[in-house]
């Protein structure tokens, strides 16, 4: 067994660790502890694993067809990336819909969709091979609960492809962002299925701006498997909870497959209209906090 210890962000020191794993949601590292734990991050030389919804900065300079420049009007502080080494850092597709029951201890995370972590490989062999270690370590756990022995349900999985994470731009697009509405916020599963063939083709656009970018058909998920999956989703995403909790800021993955695609030369009234949604729940939460 390993060993598991806490601390504030002011006491961890990154070349203690083999692999760094970035997990909170964007807005949270612009605090200022946070974002001088990331500078020294950046300053170890040590890989670092993202979970998050919203691609590190750092990771998009990996792909050649985006300006990162372009896009840091989409972040809430783009210069905590400004240190991190985009050779240093990968993404995960993060598909597991896990979140905190509120009525729960803190420590308790409830999983509504255990699917898989698909992660792109690092640039240096070495680095990815602690990822394939991890994949191997978590593939081979196994737990005996009332004497049947099941296997953990969440997988780590390591792709060649630095686009494979990105499969969840689509479903984060046709499905998260679409459950903020102008004065509510409905589950996933009724954002997807109200209209299906409108979030089909939502859908399949986004995976075309992700095509457009370098990417192949065959690293993203068919939209048809998507949709099956968010039957199961029966509450609003994390972000249209977190507008109904007065955040200020949230993740905007949103904003910026918008401002992606305008560098491609396309255009999506559907993106659009989302993003206006949330640029009006955003601009009345600053207010009231004002």
């Amino acid at each position: 067994p390993g060993i598991v210890s806490a601390g504030g962000p002011e006491d961890a020191d990154p070349s203690d660790y083999d692999l760094i794993v970035l997990a909170m949601q964007e807005p949270q590292y612009r605090v200022p502890a946070v974002k001088d734990l990331l500078s020294r991050v950046g300053a170890s030389g040590r890989p670092c694993m993202s979970i998050m919804n919203m691609p590190p900065l750092s990771f998009l300079r990996r792909i050649p067809a985006v300006d990162g420049e372009a896009v840091r009007g989409c972040y809430t502080d783009a210069s905590v990336w400004d240190n991190v080494d985009p050779s240093l850092i990968t993404l995960c597709s993060p598909d597991p819909q896990a979140f905190r029951p509120p009525e729960e201890k803190c420590n308790v995370l409830q999983v509504g969709l255990p699917t898989n972590f698909k992660a792109a490989r690092f640039e240096s062999d070495d680095h990815t091979a602690i990822l394939r270690k991890l994949e191997e370590d978590i593939q081979g756990i196994h737990y005996n609960i009332v004497g049947k022995e099941v296997e953990l349900p969440v997988k780590l999985r390591v792709h060649d492809s630095v686009f494979v994470p990105l499969a969840k731009w689509c479903m984060l697009l046709a499905g998260n962002y679409r459950c903020v509405q102008a004065k509510e916020m409905i589950p996933i599963r009724e954002a997807v299925h109200t209209n299906l063939d409108t979030s089909e083709s939502l859908y399949n656009w986004v995976a075309d701006l992700c095509v457009s970018l370098g990417g192949d058909h065959a690293d993203l998920v068919p939209f048809e498997k998507y949709a099956k999956a968010a039957l199961s989703l029966q509450k609003p995403s994390s972000a249209a909870r977190a507008l109904v909790a007065k955040a200020p800021y949230i993740e905007r993955v949103d904003k910026l497959v918008q401002a992606l695609a305008e560098s491609r030369g396309m255009q999506s009234d559907e993106v659009d209209r989302t993003v206006e949604l949330v640029d009006g729940w955003l601009a009345r939460n600053r207010e009231e906090a004002a």
